[in-house]
């Protein structure tokens, strides 16, 4: 029996040991970036990592890029999910993004932020929201608490 068959029992009791936050984060990401690839968008990349933070998804659309930041809830209780994404995420994400945009030939291009709110019930998805041009990104320094 080789290495990989050994490890394999161990990774399926891994797999169920995920933080339930987790779970819906990877559910909400991939339900997100199905229905903007059914809306015409060209999935780029996900979980893009920088020192300044992640990008959950980059799309391009048209002639610019779209930068996702997608926020998974399981009721609203607390409000919108997009509401989340305050001026210190709003910061990071920006930061990351210009990280991203340094990589590109052509880092001038059009680029925008969104927030796609996906909400669950039971487990699976039962409504997602697409929120075109959510903030403008942030340059200006954030103060610590």
């Amino acid at each position: 029996m080789n290495w990989l068959a050994q490890l394999w029992p161990f990774r399926r009791r891994v797999e169920r040991l995920e933080p339930e936050h987790l779970r819906r984060g990877r559910l909400g990401e991939a339900a997100a970036r199905r229905a903007l690839e059914r809306a015409g968008l060209k999935f780029l990349a996900a979980n893009y990592r920088s020192s300044h933070g992640e990008l959950d998804l980059v799309f391009r659309d048209g002639d610019c890029l779209s930068f996702v930041e997608v926020k998974t809830r399981s009721s609203e209780d607390w409000g919108r999910p997009a509401a989340a994404v305050d001026a210190r995420k709003r910061r990071a994400l920006s930061l990351t993004a210009e990280d991203y945009r340094r990589q590109l030939r052509d880092p001038r291009v059009k680029w925008r932020f969104d927030v796609v709110e996906v909400l669950l019930q039971d487990g699976a998805v039962h409504e997602l929201r697409h929120v075109v041009n959510a903030f403008v990104g942030e340059t200006r320094r954030v103060r610590r608490r």
